[in-house]
């Protein structure tokens, strides 16, 4: 399995996250438009009038683009998932990401390309066979191990399992990001409490919260304490990447369309950096410690290796939030970039900065731009911090643009 072969999946949720994952070496990105997506209410979602603009993006990157339509459907929405799809086809979206009978029959009677979603809960080659007819791509269940994930991408070879392109089925994973208690994230706790479904995309994530429990005869209630028993800790196998593409596997998918732009960037550069030592030799214990203390930095519950390795019970994170070890402060915009000498000039709006901070610049055509800033100048003179009101200058290494987020980062401990 050669290295061209395998693809790094980046989750987008807005044009920062785009450039972001772009930056970061993704080989394709996803997406959601409107309400028919898993995401709809937990991301900055794109409309249907942006796909010519991701897809003409992702066409000069030579990056894959996939449109996400894996909600369950009634029938009120056949025709906006008509129209979506029409609307994907006719922009050049690479393929469609779906569960639903009603999006996985339309796409393909537009010739569409069509990837499974983990919403259809893939466990066995006989549901591989069954999808075969509609796509080219599929997600397993995230509860299999990679001993189980290697024997279906076993068979598919064995039995010569292809797709509509005629090509083998290829099998994707989830291999970073947050994970759901429910299995493959068919969860009704939302539904039933809020009556916002978590298959429609509208899940308002009780299972992220701390719990009393009570008994009713005596009325003693107990906190439970130290963990939050239905909120998973994030998904990490950068340190088993080697088991992971030894079963199979081509397409590595990260979970974060609700997150920021430079997890994406740090997640998605790590995973790739990390697919190309495997197929180099460099697979080794120094730089997987390296990749761990970087995807530390970015928003995390805490990591564990999912079941992949035969795990019989999950994770449960020990605070509510993120455990990242860093975190961005916002302190002002770009206020002009001069293009000739490389010098931006930053209106700060809060706290300071100064020499030998670490900074990150953010913007829906930068991306993620991070330095080390040095050379700061203000009121014509170099100084060592510029503080909130002022307009300092300092070099930049590439283009940035105005109106660009500026943010100093910092430890979180």
């Amino acid at each position: 399995m050669p290295l061209q072969e395998i693809e790094i999946m980046s989750p987008v949720g807005s044009y920062e996250s785009l450039m972001a994952a772009i930056q970061g070496g993704a080989g394709s990105v996803y997406f959601g438009v409107g309400k028919l997506n898993m995401r709809a209410r937990s991301s900055v979602n794109f409309t249907l009038e942006d796909l010519a603009k991701i897809t003409r993006i992702c066409r000069q990157f030579n990056v894959k683009s996939y449109l996400t339509m894996n909600t369950v459907i009634f029938d009120h929405e056949i025709e906006e998932v008509q129209l979506t799809i029409d609307a994907a086809k006719a922009n050049g979206v690479t393929a469609i990401i779906a569960s639903d009978l009603a999006v996985l029959e339309y796409a393909k009677e537009k010739g569409i390309e069509i990837h499974i979603s983990t919403q259809c809960n893939i466990t066995n080659i006989s549901a591989v066979k069954f999808y075969s007819r509609y796509a080219d791509v599929m997600v397993t269940a995230r509860e299999l191990t990679l001993e189980m994930v290697a024997a279906i991408t076993r068979q598919i070879r064995e039995q010569d399992i292809r797709g509509p392109k005629g090509e083998l089925i290829k099998i994707e994973i989830f291999v970073h990001g947050a994970l759901c208690m429910a299995v493959s994230g068919k969860c009704y706790l939302s539904l039933h409490n809020h009556n916002t479904s978590a298959n429609r995309g509208a899940c308002l994530q009780d299972c992220r919260r701390t719990y009393t429990v009570k008994d009713k005869e005596s009325d003693m209630e107990l906190e439970i304490d130290n963990e939050y028993i239905m909120s998973p800790k994030d998904l990490k196998t950068i340190q088993l990447l080697d088991n992971v593409l030894a079963a199979g596997v081509t397409v590595l998918k990260i979970e974060g369309r609700g997150r920021s732009p430079e997890y994406v960037k740090t997640v998605t550069r790590c995973y790739s950096e990390a697919v190309s030592a495997y197929f180099n030799g460099e697979f080794t214990t120094e730089n997987i410690e390296r990749w761990n203390t970087e995807l530390a930095t970015v928003y995390n519950r805490g990591f564990w290796e999912g079941y992949y390795m035969g795990d019989q019970l999950g994770e449960w994170s020990p605070v509510h939030g993120s455990q990242a070890t860093q975190k961005k402060i916002y302190i002002g915009m770009v206020a002009n970039y001069f293009a000739k000498s490389g010098i931006v000039h930053v209106r700060m709006d809060s706290h300071d900065i100064q020499n030998g901070d670490q900074i990150e610049i953010i913007g829906p055509t930068t991306g993620v731009y991070e330095a080390i800033v040095s050379g700061l100048v203000k009121n014509d003179q170099p100084c060592e911090i510029a503080s909130k009101g002022e307009g300092p200058t300092f070099p930049v290494s590439r283009t940035v643009r105005r109106r660009d987020k500026v943010y100093k980062i910092v430890s979180n401990e």
